[in-house]
């Protein structure tokens, strides 16, 4: 692991001071530790803005990648397990250090709206530039509310010296009003000016194709319906038929698939040059036993015990020494790979679960279910083996055999079966989805504590004094400590929306499904 180089000086709050540079309020020279190349000096195009904000909304940078993504949404979605025993405190053991916790805030919102709020102030929060920033606030943003639950959303760039929090139903909420907005200007805007592709050389995502970024968006869209099911079942199914019956709709095919070309992959960073992540237990075992064509796709075989096999490390135990553990199975990423932000696999997922529910999606639950399967498959290029494994019904999640040991702890096969119970289907078509989603961590991990699945292992050493974590697992990160000390009246406020305490193990507002495993 790379140093992670941010000061740790007294502010009144990181994200306030950047966004008084960016208007030109001030040029306190407190900002020399963050400025690293991707805070950029007004002078130069807007579009180069817009590179500065895809750099950040899935982090690509190897050492944001890792603070913000690999150590915690990797960790929690049980793909990937941490290596390195020299770090006696970190997410998987739920007692991160502050400087770990304050890293995803520091960095995201101050990166972020540094370039966002230049580009508000250049539009005039109008026009069609506007509405593709707006798409990519929104998900950037909700990442950062799906990790800590409150966040500064509505006040940044009022000008108030510290920023307030929104609880995160009125974060959602205007997530919500802002990505609508954001369609109506871009679907409007290819429909008068079919193929123009104005900012082609300032988009790394979709080469300046607006249609695309309608997709990406509504796809976006029908994610956060789904991700509030269980807060607001209305405003769920609303958002969601809305995203889906849309004149241009959401993904449909892996050419829609967001991705940002980003050298050197960060993946590649942290189990080669870094070597301080390996595959995680949960997600070998499951595709073992499944036989999933994909698993070499994703991993390297292991060579532990100087057997050479698939090989999956268990997330929240001791590490002897980082020697010891990697011989398990690596993740195959080269330097070149892209990094992924979303794909049409998650979306037909998300249509079958919406079908599951009883809304208007077009097709039946097993259709898109089979359908999302099929995708991922395709992405992957394994599609030969399609047909055999969306009709197994016996095929289970295999034991785990490396100590610390663990029997399989789900019992789901694949074949759709109509005439489950409501459960049973939506458990097969998340731990499928789980599968598909990798290596989307935090939206794993999202996804399963929304609904419980797929059933992960228990946690081996749990450091926190909360003992249900061992079994429940973290519902959040704890907002950063900074804020504390820099922003503390905003601070004390936030953990009052949370009802709850600022701890590893208080749910989040759309984390109400009293029917989770």
């Amino acid at each position: 692991m790379k140093k992670y180089n941010m000061g740790r000086k007294q502010f009144v709050l990181l994200l306030s001071l950047t966004l008084l540079l960016v208007v030109g309020l001030s040029s306190c020279s407190r900002f020399k530790d963050i400025n690293t190349p991707e805070y950029l000096p007004q002078t130069l195009p807007m579009g180069n803005y817009f590179i500065q904000m895809q750099n950040i909304v899935y982090p690509a940078q190897e050492n944001d990648y890792q603070m913000n993504e690999n150590l915690i949404g990797d960790v929690y979605g049980r793909y990937m397990s941490i290596t390195n025993s020299g770090w006696a405190t970190n997410f998987a053991t739920f007692n991160a250090p502050d400087d770990w916790i304050n890293a995803p805030f520091k960095r995201t919102f101050s990166t972020f709206y540094s370039a966002f709020v230049e580009v508000k102030k250049r539009t005039n929060a109008t026009g069609v530039n506007y509405a593709w920033a707006q798409v990519m606030k929104v998900a950037a943003m909700q990442r950062m509310t799906d990790l800590y639950g409150p966040i500064p959303y509505s006040k940044v760039g009022s000008g108030d010296i510290s920023v307030p929090y929104d609880s995160q139903e009125e974060v959602y909420n205007q997530m919500f009003a802002d990505l609508d907005a954001a369609i109506n200007t871009l679907t409007a805007y290819t429909i008068s000016f079919p193929g123009d592709k104005p900012m082609k050389d300032y988009d790394k995502i979709y080469n300046g194709d607006y249609v695309k970024w309608v997709k990406f968006a509504n796809s976006l869209k029908l994610r956060m319906a789904m991700r509030v099911v269980y807060a607001n079942d209305k405003l769920a199914r609303q958002k969601a038929e809305e995203a889906v019956q849309h004149s241009i709709g959401p993904m449909t095919s892996n050419e829609d698939n967001a991705q940002i070309r980003y050298t050197p992959n960060p993946i590649k960073i942290m189990w080669d040059q870094y070597s301080d992540t390996r595959a995680c237990a949960d997600l070998v075992t499951h595709m073992v036993g499944y036989a999933d064509p994909r698993l070499p796709k994703y991993f390297a075989m292991g060579t532990v015990g100087g057997t050479t096999a698939y090989q999956g490390l268990r997330t929240g135990i001791n590490i002897a020494s980082k020697a010891s553990v990697l011989p398990f199975s690596a993740p195959i990423y080269v330097e070149s790979d892209p990094l992924l932000w979303m794909m049409a696999s998650e979306v037909s997922f998300l249509k079958s679960e919406g079908a599951l529910r009883g809304w208007t999606m077009n097709g039946t639950a097993q259709q898109f279910y089979e359908q999302g399967i099929s995708l991922s498959f395709a992405q992957y290029n394994v599609s030969g083996s399609l047909a055999a494994y969306i009709a197994d019904n016996t095929k289970k999640q295999v034991a785990y055999n490396i100590a610390p040991a663990s029997p399989a702890v789900s019992t789901i096969t694949i074949k759709w079966n109509e005439a489950d119970v409501f459960s049973t289907k939506l458990e097969r078509l998340m731990t499928q989805k789980w599968i598909a989603l990798y290596p989307l961590g935090q939206e794993a991990w999202s996804e399963q504590r929304r609904t419980g699945f797929p059933r992960f292992f228990p946690v081996i050493v749990n450091k926190n004094t909360d003992a249900s974590l061992t079994t429940k697992f973290a519902s959040r990160i704890p907002f950063a400590p900074s804020e504390k000390i820099s922003n503390n009246e905003n601070y004390v406020n936030a953990v009052s929306l949370l009802n709850g305490t600022d701890t590893y193990g208080t749910k989040l507002w759309w984390d109400k499904n009293t029917q989770k495993p």
